[in-house]
């Protein structure tokens, strides 16, 4: 690595290192409200910010020009220093191990919800609030925040981070400048955010919960104030707000972007939009039914807890309402299908994306006809538009990875002495940022149990499915390298 490339990366990284601070710093705030004593985090935060402050002062001058194979290392340097840095206050208020905040942390940024308390109620005000601020700033991407910062002071690298950091099977751009589209999908975010705050207090939780429950909810993330987790508050009003924000927020947030700002449906009206909501709700009958007929529960109940499941399960969000993993196996194969899929590309949801089983769909079809008919000239198309063979690879080779890398994570907890289905469902909970998985680390179970070896290696999963494989994996490929 040649000096320049190392002037572009601590340039950026202390960018980010000093957004961060400041809005960890909102924190002390929190932690002051409840008297709580702060000192500690406040020397902390003081700290990030003056290292990252000297190192920004000292590269000042230094005008930077970031290649995407800078932007990608950025990429992933960012997310394991996020992870480190959001363990240091959770070990010095919660005196938990190294691997277990550094795992808590990941899990926050990452947006996973997997918890590592056994007691999160009795956590201080200022930890649980901190958790719930890692999910929101990991939901938009923390690099989303990061080009827009970058911008003001190297406009011409952007787009390589936001080529690295966004997600979907192809860069969409609503306005000219990526900076504008990035501080406009924040805007949204934000809007979003207060809007399911003042619902969730109208429906009657307090302001503290109203507000940390919006940052795990708009961020798809799950971390809840709760050890029941929403089941707490016994509220089908909450229940039901909560379950259209998990929806909206797994929608493509270009789609709300063309809405706020240019009053138009058009991004609604999109097959990976359509399909979505076509899955939820097919998905969500399927579990009231089972619900009804098998369990013998009231529609009232079976509706409001089943739609909220799944709306959980197919954000990627985390919550629970009820302990669904004894809900029989019909119920968890449904949920399991939840799983598999994930939200839109562009939505602060996990998982493999609709849009990718889209052109997977439709691309086994088109080898279907060109069996049969070997002189069709035949395309894959979405949206009357043309996939291009790129995307169509691109995609193949996204699914093969998200297969692999489940495997490789469940045949090592499996071969840790793991039951079958804790090893299958905690790798997808874990890779697919979903959080609960089945078995030991159910919707009302935690991860406490696994080794600090197990917890690094889950952090990981997180990392790479959270980065949606390619980024990491590519540091792997000797190509990367070569002119580093």
């Amino acid at each position: 690595m040649d000096l320049r490339t190392l002037k572009n990366l601590l340039k950026f990284l202390s960018v980010i290192g000093m957004a961060l601070s400041f809005f960890l710093a909102t924190a002390l705030f929190v932690g002051w409200l409840y008297g709580e004593d702060v000192k500690r985090f406040g020397i902390f935060v003081l700290g990030l910010f003056l290292l990252n402050g000297m190192i920004y002062l000292l590269l000042r001058n230094y005008r930077m020009k970031l290649s995407i194979k800078e932007g990608i290392l950025s990429v992933n340097l960012v997310w394991i220093l996020l992870g480190i840095g959001g363990a240091v206050p959770l070990m010095l208020y919660t005196g938990v191990s190294g691997a277990d905040a550094f795992f808590e942390s990941v899990s926050g940024f990452t947006t996973t919800g997997a918890t590592i308390y056994s007691d999160i109620e009795s956590l201080p005000k200022t930890v649980l609030y901190l958790r719930s601020l890692m999910h929101w700033l990991g939901g938009m991407g923390i690099i989303v925040l990061g080009v827009g910062l970058f911008s003001l002071i190297n406009p011409s690298g952007s787009m390589a981070l936001f080529k690295a950091e966004s997600t979907g099977i192809k860069m969409e751009k609503i306005t000219p400048k990526v900076k504008d589209t990035a501080l406009r999908l924040w805007g949204i975010y934000l809007l979003l955010t207060i809007a399911d705050m003042f619902a969730l207090k109208i429906a009657g939780m307090n302001w503290f919960d109203a507000l940390n429950h919006a940052f795990s909810t708009i961020s798809t993330g799950g971390f809840s104030t709760k050890n029941a987790s929403l089941g707490y508050f016994d509220s089908p009003w909450i229940i039901w707000i909560t379950t259209f924000f998990m929806i909206f927020s797994g929608i493509n947030f270009l789609a709300h972007l063309k809405l706020f700002s240019k009053g138009s449906l058009e991004g609604y009206k999109r097959e990976e939009v359509l399909w979505y909501l076509a899955i939820f709700t097919v998905l969500s009958v399927m579990l009231s039914l089972t619900d009804i007929f098998i369990d013998a529960d009231n529609y009232t109940h079976a509706l409001t807890h089943s739609f909220f499941t799944i709306a959980s399960v197919l954000t990627t969000t985390g919550f629970a309402t009820l302990d669904y993993a004894q809900w029989g196996h019909i119920a968890i194969a449904i949920i399991f299908v939840a799983m598999l899929v994930g939200g839109n590309a562009g939505s602060t949801a996990g998982g493999v994306k609709v849009i990718r089983y889209i052109v997977l769909f439709k691309n086994i079809m088109l080898q279907f006809v060109r069996t049969l008919h070997p002189n069709a000239v035949v395309n894959v198309f979405i949206d009357r538009q043309k996939i291009s063979s790129h995307i169509i690879s691109s995609t193949t080779g996204f699914i093969f990875l998200f297969v692999m890398t489940n495997m490789l994570v469940t045949l090592y907890l499996f071969g840790r002495g793991f039951d079958a289905m804790t090893s299958v469902s905690t790798a997808l909970a874990t890779v697919g940022n979903i959080g609960p998985g089945f078995a030991l680390t159910g919707p009302a179970e935690n991860y406490a149990f696994f080794s600090s070896t197990d917890k690094i290696i889950l952090s990981f999963a997180m990392i790479i499915g959270r980065l949606e494989f390619y980024t990491v994996f590519l540091l792997f490929s000797r190509s990367f390298w070569k002119k580093f």
